[in-house]
């Protein structure tokens, strides 16, 4: 599946003065690594920002959000968000700063080792 180039740009200008930024295909999609760790995705519609686990169940509540759901479990903390509920700058720089607040306390993944 393609990413939306448009959303990958407006989230690259969003968080390029951040930290160290990388970008990995991952989830069908382009992530954002930020100092080492997974902070959002892009994929068609919608972007995947990984959130504080407490500030979930609020998130979801917002129009355009659903949860990450990976082999039939909910995955706390990871939430998508459409991109006809991020069309203005200041409902991008929400789900933005959202992620960026926990990128800030998130514990980096362990690295894989090689076979």
């Amino acid at each position: 599946m393609p990413i939306n180039e448009k959303l990958a740009n407006r989230i690259r200008e969003a968080i390029a003065d951040k930290g160290e930024i990388e970008e990995k295909k991952m989830f069908s999609g382009m992530c954002f690594m930020l100092d080492g760790k997974m902070c959002i995705c892009v994929n068609k519609d919608e972007i995947m920002c990984r959130i504080k686990p407490e500030a979930a169940d609020e998130a979801l509540e917002k129009p355009g959000t659903r949860p990450m759901i990976h082999n039939g479990r909910t995955m706390r903390g990871v939430v998508y968000i459409n991109e006809e509920f991020i069309k203005t700058k200041k409902q991008l720089d929400y789900w933005v700063q959202a992620a960026l607040e926990f990128n800030k306390i998130a514990k980096p993944s362990k690295p894989k080792k090689k076979k």
